[in-house]
């Protein structure tokens, strides 16, 4: 019994690493994630992809400028309640999210270096991450389709 509890304890302790370590010891902004072509209406996004736990805990964390029509999109396993914050977050996004069938469920405005949580109202399986006011500028709402090989992916 005291060998199983120290095996999970020592297991435990390897994933908090994992998962905890990049962010805090990660000072750098990641740019070199896989990117993807999306589509919104006439709009385009070249976005970065976070897939992996941590690339998805590090997200946008430490970028002091990203061009306007770049985003990050965060793919998870399977659809969930997805709760986003800013802590280490530079700049000012506003969080799109995205249904599995690449339908935007809600956005959210989010403020640079804080923790205040913000959720999707259902399920969702993407967020994507725009500079702030970009979704407003284009008129693009809530309902509005997304599109990409990313979506098609999906379907297979």
């Amino acid at each position: 019994m005291l060998q199983r509890f120290a095996a999970l304890l020592a297991f435990s302790v390897a994933v908090s690493a994992t998962l905890l370590a990049p962010a805090h010891a990660q000072q750098e902004p990641q740019t070199n994630l896989p990117r993807t072509k999306l589509s919104i209406g006439l709009y385009t996004i070249d976005a970065q992809i976070a897939q992996a736990p941590v690339e998805r805990q590090v997200g946008l964390m430490f970028r002091k400028e990203m061009p306007q029509a770049e985003g990050m999109i965060f793919v998870f396993e399977q659809p969930a309640t997805q709760c986003f914050w800013m802590r280490n977050t530079l700049l000012p996004l506003t969080a799109a999210f995205v249904a599995e069938d690449g339908r935007i469920v809600n956005l959210a405005d989010m403020k640079p270096q804080t923790d205040e949580s913000h959720c999707s109202e259902e399920p969702v399986k993407y967020v994507l991450e725009m500079n702030q006011g970009w979704f407003k500028k284009k008129n693009i709402k809530k309902g509005a389709k997304i599109t990409g090989e990313l979506f098609a992916a999906g379907k297979r």
